[in-house]
């Protein structure tokens, strides 16, 4: 029965690690969408190699324990193999490696099977064994290296060969823990003076690994020294000492300690500084929320941009391109071995054999727990490794070795459980592993799917723009349909091109340091493919190659020919224009000067930030000036000659809507510190809007700006406006009011606002066409930061002759 049980389950373990061999195989061609592309085949070496080396496993367990329990194997074998691909996917050269330690951990299981059965050899030589693992820890004092040649030195050897001691030490502890108070079963009543050799040996263990800078394995010590002891004597105050002493230990590491205190900065806070010292954590979040619920895809994810990803953090890893589907049956995984083992610890024959069940349970556990708690700013980063999954061998061969103890421990035959006194403790044990097990699926789901929307638009995350090289982002054009910004090249090396500099202030751009802004970032969603398809097109897409489909074409009510034409006017003065439809509130003309080229972001973002002519900003829609005597159109159609109150004043901006942001679908701005009325500040969206109101009957429009979405089902689909027209002037008034503003021999209003703020001075000019003017109503604002009228009545005169032309 034990066979056969363990043998499916090694079969399916073997199915599912082939299916990811398969998947990483193909994973080029689905990145490029291509087959013709260089296929990884080096990692099958590896699953063969895992395969060879299970079977050998699990013949010897079958061999020389018959009554085993038959879920370990299975559970660590998939681990295992799954760690080792994970790592070969990220690092070809440290996969290899985790191969040959995994084929020396498995030798090391078989021959402990074959001659280490009788477990009680480590009762009789528990000093010894203690001792020679503080020895060989206490070396790396003297001898201790790193591989990457930088850090804290907690490795012995050389040569590319190198064993951590501190791994073993864990495992060796449990083992002195469980036979010493194993050997004093007999006093029923635990005293202080039984306890002292216990805390002398844990304290030196302690010692050693604090000098090292170890700080994870140092609370992993703290934790089995407490568990082991409370399971024995049942008494809840060693629990609360423990929690005690770590949190005394770690407010103290935060001001005295530059290490513990900025990992307690990273957990608590780490947004405050994402590219620095917390730049791990962050990394770290946004990988698992862009893995969502089912991953990005084996092979086509980025989880090299979260640092160790082969080891610290492999949990992240595996949660971008498995999602959150693949970090629940990891954790299943996990938890399986945990309630395995505490089950076998309750059906040991005797308490050594159930003190040190518990105590391996204990060790992988909280370890396990430490690890994923850290990737997932459930608890502070500690730097150990994943049992079983992570890079690296000592960690690997330690893993196996505790398997080999649990199940010796599980195969009794005919044998009676030893008296239980006190169940609780073991309960309370199992509760809090798998609280924690819970905490932790919880907490990946947090950020998997409720967190991730707003971590994915983050500017640091790289990954949006490593798959724009990958999928087209859909263009952005004219009313004309005359393309403004554009992708070219082919998969792998897609750019974004701007074909419109003057109008990067409005487009905006998209950019993996600098980010999004504009229209590029309010319509991504369309130009990414993220809507305009059906959901199931979507979908499938994100099933296959992890990215959504090609993004779509939005087509802006702008005219490329007026833009133009307003651009060479304002030239090189600061400003603003807008030329809008004063009917459907379609946005013909969107200027703001000086612009930048998004082109050259690379080299230039980071002055282009730092300018004081402020190019990024958009002046037509973000830029607030001084109303002055801009509105005077407005206030002769709503009082005629009359001085209107404060009180009056105010009701009627308030109908125009100076006071609320206009709603239109890309970054607008209002003026949120008004004090008095005379100090009020408006952009010159709010004036077009306000001022539309004269050359259309009264109506303030609702403005639009991205008309269209070209669909591949139906084509060009518009889009709505994000507002209904309102009327606030009475027709008839507002048409006395335009033909009051009419300049000689021109078939449009006009007027001329001045505006200051102490010694700066603005012009405005707002402008439109007659109330029986039978082509398309116009409206047009001019806004310069000078005192410059003749330029604002030249902007105005050529630019509203060019649109009543059209």
């Amino acid at each position: 029965m034990h066979d056969s049980i363990q043998s499916r389950l090694l079969s399916w373990s073997a199915f599912f690690l082939s299916i990811q061999s398969i998947i990483f195989t193909l994973s080029p061609a689905v990145r490029e969408r291509s087959w013709d592309v260089d296929y990884r085949l080096s990692h099958w070496v590896g699953f063969i190699i895992w395969a060879v080396l299970i079977s050998l496993a699990h013949r010897a367990t079958v061999k020389y324990l018959p009554e085993r329990d038959p879920y370990l194997l299975p559970a660590a074998a998939l681990l295992s193999g799954w760690g080792m691909l994970t790592i070969w996917r990220l690092e070809e050269t440290f996969g290899i490696r985790q191969m040959i330690w995994l084929g020396v951990s498995i030798f090391v299981f078989i021959a402990a099977l074959t001659f280490l059965k009788n477990l009680t050899f480590l009762r009789r030589y528990k000093y010894i064994l203690l001792s020679g693992g503080l020895f060989i820890t206490a070396l790396t004092l003297l001898f201790g290296t790193n591989p990457l040649g930088f850090g804290p030195r907690l490795w012995l050897g050389c040569c590319g060969v190198y064993f951590q001691p501190s791994e073993p030490l864990k495992l060796l502890l449990v083992i002195y823990l469980s036979a010493y108070l194993a050997d004093r079963a007999s006093i029923y009543l635990f005293s202080f003076p039984l306890l002292v050799p216990t805390l002398v040996v844990t304290g030196l263990a302690l010692l050693l690994l604090l000098v090292q800078r170890d700080l994870g394995t140092a609370s992993i010590i703290i934790s089995i020294f407490t568990i082991i002891i409370f399971l024995t004597t049942g008494k809840r105050p060693v629990l609360l000492s423990a929690a005690l002493f770590l949190s005394f230990a770690f407010l103290l590491g935060y001001f005295f300690i530059d290490v513990i205190h900025i990992r307690m900065v990273g957990w608590l806070n780490p947004w405050t500084d994402p590219s620095g010292n917390s730049y791990q954590i962050v990394q770290s979040l946004l990988a698992i929320a862009n893995g969502g619920t089912i991953g990005r895809g084996l092979g086509i994810g980025s989880p090299l941009l979260v640092p160790v990803a082969i080891s610290d953090f492999i949990y992240s890893a595996i949660a971008e391109e498995t999602g959150l589907i693949g970090t629940l049956s990891l954790l299943a995984a996990i938890w399986l071995i945990l309630a395995r083992g505490m089950i076998i610890s309750l059906r040991a024959p005797d308490g050594f054999r159930r003190y040190l069940a518990a105590g391996i349970v204990t060790y992988l556990g909280v370890q396990s727990l430490l690890i994923i708690g850290g990737n997932i700013r459930l608890l502070p980063l500690t730097g150990v490794t994943l049992p079983f999954v992570s890079y690296g061998g000592s960690s690997l061969l330690t893993s196996f070795i505790a398997l080999f103890l649990l199940l010796v421990i599980s195969s009794v035959e005919d044998k009676e459980p030893a008296v239980l006194h006190d169940p609780k403790p073991y309960s309370f044990l199992a509760a809090a592993l798998a609280f924690g097990i819970a905490a932790c699926a919880l907490t990946t789901a947090w950020w998997a799917i409720i967190r991730a929307p707003d971590l994915l638009l983050r500017t640091d995350n790289p990954r949006r723009a490593i798959a724009d090289r990958y999928v087209p982002r859909g263009e952005l054009v004219d009313r004309n349909n005359q393309p403004i910004n554009v992708t070219e090249g082919q998969s792998g090396t897609y750019n974004r091109i701007y074909l419109y500099p003057d109008l990067a202030p409005v487009t905006g751009y998209t950019h993996p340091v600098y980010g999004q802004a504009g229209l590029e970032a309010s319509q991504d969603s369309y130009l990414r493919g993220l809507q305009g398809y059906p959901a199931s097109v979507i979908l499938k897409d994100q099933l296959l190659y992890g990215t959504p489909p090609s993004g779509l074409d939005v087509r802006l009510s702008l005219d490329v020919t007026l833009q133009s034409e307003a651009d060479q006017l304002l030239g090189d003065h600061t400003g603003a224009i807008i030329l809008m439809n004063a009917e459907t509130g379609e946005i013909l003309v969107m200027s703001s000067h000086p612009p930048y080229n998004p082109n050259n972001l690379n080299e230039e973002g980071e002055a282009l930030s730092q300018d004081s002519s402020s190019p990024l900003l958009n002046r037509a829609t973000q830029g607030l000036y001084p109303i002055g005597t801009a509105l005077l159109p407005l206030l002769r159609a709503e009082f005629g000659e009359r001085l209107p109150s404060n009180f009056e004043l105010q009701a009627f901006y308030e109908k125009l809507g100076l006071f609320q942001a206009p709603t239109l679908n890309m970054p607008v701005m209002v003026d949120e510190r008004i004090d008095s009325l005379q100090n009020l500040r408006v952009s010159p969206l709010q004036a077009a809007i306000a001022a539309a109101s004269i050359s259309y009957q009264g109506i303030l429009p609702a403005p639009r700006i991205a008309t269209a979405v070209n669909t591949p089902d139906q084509g060009w689909v518009v889009l709505p406006a994000l507002s209904q027209p309102v009327e606030v002037i009475q027709a008839e008034a507002a048409n006395e009011a335009a033909l009051s503003f009419i300049k000689k021999g021109k078939p449009y209003w006009s007027h001329i606002g001045r505006a200051s703020v102490g010694n700066t001075h603005f012009t405005w000019l707002l402008a439109g066409t007659l109330p029986d003017w039978r082509g398309t109503p116009l409206v047009l604002v001019v806004a310069l930061e000078e005192n410059n009228i003749s330029l604002a009545e030249r902007i105005g005169e050529n630019l509203l002759n060019a649109g009543l032309s059209q």
